[in-house]
């Protein structure tokens, strides 16, 4: 078994994901998705997840692998493994699963979750986020959550580097 998977009971395999999720919607859980590369994480994140978790009952959170964030942020990136990353995120009391996905954009896995809200945040409008259209035809929200000033991976990056 892959490393990822045996850290926490909410890193999940994304066939193990969607029996779960079929489980919660019995009950009448709300499902919010959201996604990204949670590089470093910061208050930013902690405060953007939060707020995620609150617009429903059970926030799925899809990271993108470490192909994947080479693939769109460069070779320098990220500065921690997939692992890591999926780890830090699911010790989190606000977060209940976190899926690892290796192409460039999450709509597969936004179809396959079908969320009732898909959430970004503020650097996005509802007409940029990948998989929302998907989402609104299944009669789902799209939600984007403004930014926390002062909170910024690149700019941690940056400060790290030159002191």
């Amino acid at each position: 078994m892959n490393m990822i998977y045996s850290l926490s009971p909410k890193i999940k395999h994304s066939e193990d994901l969607l029996r779960l999720l079929a489980a919660k919607r019995i009950t009448g859980k709300k499902i919010v998705f959201t996604n990204g590369c949670f590089d470093l994480l910061h208050p930013g994140h902690i405060r953007y997840l939060t707020h995620a978790r609150s617009l429903g009952d059970f926030l799925v959170i899809g990271l993108n692998s470490d192909d994947s964030v080479k693939r769109l942020k460069g070779e320098n990136r990220p500065i921690q493994h997939e692992a890591v990353r999926a780890e830090m995120l699911a010790a989190l009391h606000v977060v209940d699963a976190v899926v690892v996905f290796n192409e460039d954009t999450p709509l597969n896995l936004i179809k396959a979750v079908a969320p009732d809200i898909l959430v970004k945040g503020g650097d996005y409008t509802p007409e940029t986020i990948v998989g929302a259209n998907e989402v609104k035809e299944k009669g789902g929200e799209v939600v984007v959550i403004p930014f926390e000033d002062g909170f910024s991976t690149t700019d941690l990056i940056a400060k790290i580097k030159n002191g």
